[in-house]
């Protein structure tokens, strides 16, 4: 992935280099208890909000792409602000990695760095009072926070023994009958929705945020505690086209499936909250 530069701005004056001592004649009253040597460093610069919105909607799906190959944006507090991601129903989304945020919706960068004021607190971006101001911008209702996990890569050339699972999937959802539930809902987030059924369980695939592959999987209660999800997850790459990756957006307190997807090999990637734009 191509790493884009940071023009950075400072909200604080600059510090020179080396400050001149002041002379010990007019140094002030001590008004902290903690010593000079413990006092904090002066903050770093942080990089203005980046605007991407002249740009084709590739920038997102790249930057995905990068993360799923684990090379990840630079750890700089960094800030993007990028067009409504693409197709689908979705009216935005803020995605976080590691000391990086990205916000995909088609409101001004200036707005957004209002928003967010300090920039280096990072804990804003994906907190309450943006997400409730985004919402109120773009006109959709923000979703749940979740992890951001990335599949394995999956091996090269064919598997040298029939993976049972995926010899036990059947293709469920295109004949006419009452949909599941949760693959209504995938509807909702997802387009090219495929679903897959064996006794028990339903494997869910479809193209979500910047035309990623996203994964779901749900068990009924008779068949939990059999590893069931994480079979079925770890069989889900050979699903999708070869070369592609395979993500999976969980709820953090869905602590049953988390492990699933982890135990099969999964990695956290990050975390993101998506906003679905009403009918």
């Amino acid at each position: 992935m191509t790493e884009l530069p940071h023009p950075a701005v400072s909200p604080h004056p600059a510090v020179p280099a080396h400050p001149a001592a002041p002379s010990p004649a007019v140094l002030p009253a001590a008004r902290s208890p903690i010593p000079p040597s413990r006092l904090p460093e002066p903050p770093a610069r942080l990089p203005e909000p980046r605007s991407r919105l002249a740009e084709p909607g590739g920038r997102l799906a790249g930057l995905l792409a990068g993360v799923a190959a684990d090379r990840f944006p630079p750890a700089d507090l960094g800030l993007e602000v990028l067009p409504r991601p693409p197709g689908g129903r979705l009216a935005a989304a803020v995605v976080g990695l590691t000391a990086y945020t990205v916000v995909a919706a088609d409101v001004e960068a200036g707005w957004v760095r209002e928003q967010l004021q300090p920039l280096d607190s990072l804990s804003l971006r994906m907190g309450p009072r943006f997400l409730v101001a985004l919402a109120d911008r773009v006109g959709a209702e923000p979703g749940n926070l979740d992890i951001l996990l990335i599949a394995p890569p999956r091996p090269a050339g064919p598997p040298a023994v029939a993976d049972p699972v995926l010899a036990g999937l059947v293709r469920v959802g295109d004949d006419g009958q009452r949909e599941h539930r949760r693959l209504a809902r995938a509807r909702r987030y997802r387009d090219d929705v495929r679903a897959y059924a064996m006794a028990g369980a339903l494997l869910i695939l479809g193209r979500g945020l910047a035309g990623r592959w996203e994964v779901a999987v749900e068990v009924d209660e008779a068949y939990q505690g059999r590893g069931l999800a994480r079979r079925l997850v770890a069989a889900a790459p050979a699903l999708v086209p070869p070369g592609e990756p395979l993500w999976a957006q969980i709820s953090p307190g869905n602590t049953a499936s988390v492990r699933a997807f982890l135990a099969a090999g999964y990695r956290a990637a990050g975390a993101e909250i998506l906003f679905i734009a009403s009918r």
